[in-house]
């Protein structure tokens, strides 16, 4: 088995030019001829890659065929769906914005991309806007023929697509959260959802009523980010993710059997939610010597977690074959498998791909797709009528003179005697399905319009920009992939574990077994073949264009010469830089004794009073002081002279300086964010810069020397010895809110020291003291407040110690204070042990979490914030308090006669998140409730009243 992650297979955030920065990737699917594979993310756009680089690392040091072939950019919000139709023709794609859209070859629209260096080497069109959903797209799948297409939201909404017409077919309502994952039974005859209501539903495809519904394995499965389940080849069974055991402590994919519909088989051994489940298309044999019949048939189905693991388990066996761990940063977000069954990709919210490419004596007993067609056959079902005139086959012509090397997918699926033109009244065809027909018109008039160059030939313009400049990036990393397949003689078994691995970063990325999954039987080690070999591919660009002739080849003309030649000569001409001739020295870091500060009365500066006097000291000058940029590599450097010399700070990427400036007084502390630069100095004065050098604001005399200095983004904060706190926006020049003393929260005892202290970018200030409490400075009370304390680990059961969470994944800052407050503050197990008042733990639990959501509102962290209020919700819900539950449903919903623009008492969001919407939420887990399900209704209803303006 081979194992690698192609680097340059990336969304990136358009805001950040000139960096590479990732962003995450929330779907990927490979073409039928695993020619492609479309990839969607948080950038909005749909990304088509060719696959062959990624499996063939001579194809990918040669760069032919080119790595990115398209991007497509017409949606207007992240994409959380892309899926290929088994046609290979039409790609579909979800989106935030709720559109569904279908995507047609254009051979007319390749090139390059007007008013910009990027390529496209294939040419996408969007072929039509789908428009039903009411809000987020979240999955997508094509029915097997491409007879039906079906997306699902968190509208809760299913919506039935026809996959010829793309009329909309059926709507399907019935589900009570948001949908967030869909299946087509292999057979045709059913189709399955997964919905944040806890069930997966089966679908009749007949009528588009509602088979069954299975509840018992998602009682108590947990909000993840998606719910995408898989059908078994055979279709004998629904392998659906987020499902649980033990009361939600098992995390686990369920496998429904088909006809009963019950889940008595579960796949255990992941540690956090089970993400996505995808079945290899293939079925297999446990004796490829016998018939295909059921007892003779077993699946392979691959799983993707939020801890970050993938596995892949063959159904004939109680353990994992495979179980590759810390594969990523961030959980699983989607899987798809090639249509040979031999090659796994799985993409990661934390934008990265990782591919798993087997030999076929690794999946043993593996059937032709002829073997999986003749056996459902058995089932008897039939399929509707196609609409007449319109077929998915490729027509014998034109197959004909493509050639055995074409680079292009077969033609569009049409109606066989029509053309695209403008639309005739609907006719009802045969299936009793909605058809209408297109027929060519030409107008009386032509206008004429301007077009740009490369624009997409149809009725909707192109969009296709911004394509990637691919760059190999192949590192050797050490990794080891644990198997727990069969037992193979030891010669059999490839020796290499040193595998060339494409990693974003310098980073180690070990893959290894987890021992939840049991005890290995066996393993092999990876290997990946760097040979020359070539091997037939589906799709080989090498006779098409290629990367290096788009980058370097001018056209015929002056003008284009020109401007390549003064492009040249931009590159080739050094940057002038202030000290940026002067050579680097190392400055060994040693402390400075005889430059020291003029005495001054600390204590006549304190507006408090005496009290902090002495408890705050400035940093120790030394000769040399660094810090990283914010978000990246560049270096700060400040250096003082033991002598009389000037001091100095310079601004270093990548080895050399950009630029310097001389200081008068000696450096105490350096701070430098994504946006500014900051020295503080000796003598109470600080100076910010750009990253040009330029001074951003006038030097700021403080007149005592700093404790502190940090940043993050535009806001810079200062801690003076005196014990006054500053806190300013650099880029409004501004201060966020009148200096203040920090005596209040080191008054009540002198042994009371800080540890950290920090700014948020809204310029809220985290200082971190001795006893475990964090606070912060709310400007709009001008006090102090608790942001959280020890005191509520004392009985909370939302403390996050007592959770389970990945540490691995991205935490927000009060997850990150309570971490910290949980290291340092170790809690006593005697208290622990005390006997407590009844409602103990009842009223620390609600009082946490209250004091959780305001620290998340003075941190600006808006998903903590809706975290803690659902789970506040949930204990509200679960207790029975049904006065607190009026007033946090009176406080989201604002007044009853609210009206935008009109009434600015009352503001309808919190965070940048719609209170309303945050009150669908918690009405919802009332509903479900037993205590509040009454209030819960009631408020829907009114929700629905105002919703509509009654």
């Amino acid at each position: 088995m081979r194992f690698t992650k192609p680097a340059w297979v990336m969304h990136k955030d358009s805001a950040m030019r000139g960096d590479e920065k990732r962003v995450s990737m929330f779907s990927c699917h490979v073409h039928p001829d695993g020619s492609r594979i479309a990839t969607g993310g948080l950038d909005a756009k749909v990304r088509i890659w060719s696959t062959k680089p990624i499996l063939n690392h001579a194809s990918e040091l040669s760069g032919r065929p080119p790595k990115s072939l398209c991007t497509l950019t017409m949606h207007t919000g992240p994409v959380l769906v892309v899926r290929w139709a088994h046609s290979g023709r039409w790609l579909a794609s979800g989106s935030d914005d709720e559109i569904v859209m279908i995507w047609d070859l254009d051979p007319t629209a390749k090139g390059k991309v007007w008013g910009s260096d990027e390529v496209n080497v294939e040419g996408w069109k969007p072929l039509k806007r789908l428009v039903g959903h009411e809000s987020d797209v979240t999955d997508l799948a094509w029915s097997p023929g491409d007879r039906y297409l079906a997306s699902v939201g968190l509208d809760s909404a299913v919506m039935i697509w026809c996959g010829y017409t793309l009329e909309r077919i059926r709507k399907i309502d019935q589900h009570q959260g948001f949908v967030k994952g869909v299946c087509w039974d292999p057979v045709g005859e059913f189709l399955a959802t997964g919905s944040d209501d806890r069930s997966v539903r089966i679908w009749r495809t007949t009528d588009w009523e509602l088979e069954a519904e299975v509840k018992k394995p998602f009682d108590h499965s947990p909000g993840t980010f998606f719910r995408r389940l898989s059908w078994s080849p055979d279709g004998a069974h629904i392998t659906a993710s987020n499902a649980t055991n033990n009361e939600g402590y098992v995390f686990i994919a369920a496998v429904i059997a088909r006809n009963t519909w019950t889940s008595e088989i579960s796949l255990v051994g992941h540690e956090n939610t089970v993400e996505v489940a995808a079945y290899n298309p293939h079925i297999f044999l446990r004796d490829p010597s016998q018939p295909v019949t059921a007892p003779n048939i077993c699946s392979v189905v691959a799983l993707g977690a939020d801890d970050r693991a993938v596995s892949v388990w063959q159904t004939k066996a109680p353990r994992p074959l495979i179980v590759a761990k810390d594969v990523f940063d961030r959980q699983i977000m989607d899987l798809s498998w090639s249509n040979d069954g031999l090659t796994l990709y799985a993409v990661s919210s934390d934008g990265t791909m990782a591919v798993f490419s087997f030999d076929a004596t690794e999946l043993e007993g593996i059937a032709p797709k002829s073997a999986q067609e003749q056996y459902l056959k058995r089932f008897g079902f039939v399929p509707p009528p196609l609409p007449e005139g319109f077929s998915h086959q490729i027509p014998a012509e034109p197959a004909k003179s493509q050639g055995s090397n074409r680079i292009t997918p077969p033609p569009s699926p049409r109606a066989q005697s029509q053309d695209f033109g403008s639309a005739t009244p609907a006719t009802v065809q045969s299936g009793g399905e909605q058809v209408h027909t297109l027929i060519a018109k030409r107008k009386p008039k032509k206008r004429i319009q301007p077009t740009f160059a490369g624009s997409l030939s149809g009725s909707v313009p192109s969009s296709s920009v911004n394509g990637i400049n691919a760059v190999p990036s192949s590192k050797p990393v050490s990794s080891v992939l644990t198997s727990t397949a069969p037992p193979r003689p030891f010669h059999d078994v490839p020796s290499s574990s040193n595998i060339p691995i494409s990693v974003p970063s310098t980073s180690a990325l070990q893959l290894s077994v987890s021992q939840p999954f049991g005890e290995s039987v066996s393993s092999f080690g990876l290997g990946l073949n760097t040979g020359e070999s070539t091997e037939d591919f589906p799709m080989d660009l090498d006779g098409e264009v290629r990367i290096s002739s788009l980058d370097t080849a001018a056209p015929s003309g002056k003008g284009k010469r020109r401007a390549a030649d003064d492009a040249d000569d931009r590159i080739a001409t050094k940057a002038r830089t202030l000290g940026g001739d002067r050579i680097r020295e190392n400055v060994p870091v040693r402390p400075i004794t005889s430059r020291s500060a003029a005495p001054m009365s600390i204590s006549s500066l304190l507006s408090d009073g005496p009290g902090l006097a002495g408890r705050l000291e400035a940093p120790q000058l030394v000769t040399y002081l660094k810090v990283t940029v914010e978000g990246g590599e560049d270096i700060f450097e400040g250096r003082n002279a033991e002598s009389d010399e000037p001091n100095e700070v310079l601004f270093v990427s990548r080895g050399q300086t950009q630029w310097l400036d001389y200081l008068s007084a000696p450096i105490l502390a350096l701070a430098a964010t994504s946006a500014f630069c900051a020295v503080a100095m000796q003598d109470g004065s600080v100076n910010v810069y750009s990253h040009t050098g330029r001074r951003l604001m006038p030097a700021l005399s403080l007149g005592v020397p700093c404790h502190t200095l940090t940043g993050s983004k535009h806001t810079l904060m200062l801690l003076t010895v005196s014990g006054m706190l500053y806190v300013w926006d650099v880029k409004n020049q501004a201060a966020k809110f009148s200096p203040t003393s920090i005596n209040p929260i080191l008054a009540p005892s002198p042994n009371l020291t800080i540890l950290s202290a920090v700014v948020r970018p809204n310029g809220a200030p985290v200082i971190q003291l001795s006893d475990g409490v964090a606070h912060t400075f709310d400007p709009a009370l001008l006090t102090w407040t608790k942001l959280s304390e020890p005191w509520w680990a004392e009985g909370s059961d939302a403390w996050q110690g007592r959770q389970r969470t990945n540490q691995a994944s991205a935490r927000g800052p009060v997850a990150i204070i309570e971490g910290a407050i949980s290291e340092r503050m170790a809690v006593d197990s005697s208290r622990a042990e005390k006997v407590r008042p009844a409602w103990w733990n009842a009223a620390l639990t609600l009082g946490h979490l209250e004091s959780k959501l305001h620290a998340a509102k003075a941190l600006d962290s808006p998903q903590e914030y809706k975290q803690a209020l659902l789970l506040y919700a949930k204990r509200i819900a679960d207790e029975g308090f049904r006065a607190k539950a009026e007033e946090l449903v009176k406080e989201l919903f604002g007044p009853v006669y609210w009206r935008p623009n009109r009434d600015d008492s009352w503001s309808p969001t919190t965070l940048g998140m719609s209170k309303r919407d945050l009150l669908k939420e918690v009405l919802v887990i009332f509903v479900r409730s037993k205590t509040l399900t009454k209030l819960g209704q009631d408020w829907q209803e009114i929700m629905k009243k105002a919703q509509n303006g009654d």
